[in-house]
């Protein structure tokens, strides 16, 4: 779920690695809020990443 629906930011995947240098998959969530966004005069509930919102390319409700 961790998407966001402006940009379309989702996971990212890499390794743990241990003091031995062993790795293990792991994962990175996007920093994603919902969040109510102005939309064609209206409101809606969305899914936005945080860099979306900094940036301004959506205003909220």
């Amino acid at each position: 779920m961790a998407k966001c629906e402006i940009c379309s930011k989702g996971v990212h995947f890499g390794n743990n690695v241990s003091h031995s240098n062993r790795k293990t998959n792991r994962i990175w969530n996007s920093n994603v809020k919902s969040v109510r966004v102005k939309v064609n005069g209206g409101a809606q509930k969305m899914y936005v990443c945080t860099s979306c919102l900094k940036s301004g390319l959506v205003e909220r409700a």
